[in-house]
């Protein structure tokens, strides 16, 4: 998801190795890395059950006809669906139509404000609604980018995050670019991993965005986390740093997945969030993650 990111346009670090070892993006080409990790064959898969669309991808043939694009998603194979915005629709009737062509929402995208506000006694109960296990933070204000404002996050986290186990769901964050930045000498996802409750909150890694961030590679949460990532998003970096569909660019996705099932991964969920055709993207983006061994 793009709204409300803060990205660190200086750092291009993407994951070599399962361990996260940055290597240049380079123009034109795969770097080393990423093209033998293409070439290695292993005899893990992502489970069919898991390689779920966020609808943020879909969102302008969604506006025009969110039944039917539903429908295609789930001709083409997907399993899951994350929601990111409903289009006028109620939740009850979101779910009819996942129901009808037999999606499943495992979560709901809900604004800040509202998860730590008022409103998350009604948004808990729009997710349970729509079928999901997990509702989930997508960005921070502004205002609160420093380590006394994520700190002051972490324990509203942990606030909301109580009050979502207590509904039989999970708290989770969505990460954007400026997230794995260093402020003052410190990550500030690294405070939100370090100062959050692991029992009350855990985290939607998008993997695009760590990389780009620079100072989290992917594989590496994994190991340095066990079981706090549920959830991904599944989106590739162009070689000049842009988004690319899934298995089309330079980030080395067989070894960065090498490690998520510590990372207690259970649903790779595809993004891009400036596709040009979003039906092909969400076809080519299946196709490579459906056929990916690690």
């Amino acid at each position: 998801m793009r709204g409300g990111e803060r990205v660190s346009s200086t750092r291009r670090a993407f994951l070599g190795t399962s361990l996260g070892v940055a290597a240049a993006v380079g123009l034109g080409s795969k770097p080393a890395a990423a093209a033998a990790a293409a070439g290695r064959r292993g005899c893990r898969r992502i489970p069919p059950s898991g390689i779920g669309m966020h609808l943020y991808t879909m969102r302008t043939p969604l506006a025009a006809d969110f039944a039917g694009t539903l429908e295609h998603l789930a001709g083409i194979g997907y399993a899951t669906v994350g929601v990111s915005g409903r289009h006028g629709n109620s939740p009850a009737a979101i779910r009819q139509m996942l129901d009808r062509v037999r999606l499943k929402a495992v979560l709901e995208h809900v604004g800040y404000d509202t998860v730590t506000g008022s409103g998350l006694p009604q948004a808990l109960e729009d997710v349970h609604t729509l079928g999901g296990q997990w509702i989930v933070v997508p960005s921070l204000p502004g205002a609160l980018h420093s380590p006394a404002g994520y700190r002051e996050v972490a324990r509203q986290f942990n606030r909301a995050g109580l009050a979502a186990r207590e509904s039989g769901l999970k708290l989770l964050y969505h990460n954007h670019g400026g997230d794995h930045e260093v402020v003052e000498g410190v990550s500030l996802y690294d405070i939100l991993l370090a100062e959050t409750d692991p029992e009350l909150v855990g985290f939607e890694l998008d993997v695009y965005w760590a990389a780009k961030g620079g100072s989290s590679a992917p594989g590496e949460l994994f190991v340095r986390h066990p079981g706090r990532f549920p959830a991904l998003h599944v989106k590739d970096m162009a070689p000049n740093g842009d988004f690319a569909d899934v298995g089309s660019g330079v980030l080395d996705f067989p070894a960065m997945f090498d490690t998520a099932r510590q990372g207690g991964v259970r649903q790779w969920l595809v993004e891009h969030d400036a596709p040009a055709d979003p039906f092909a993207s969400a076809r080519a983006s299946y196709r490579y993650l459906s056929r990916l061994r690690y």
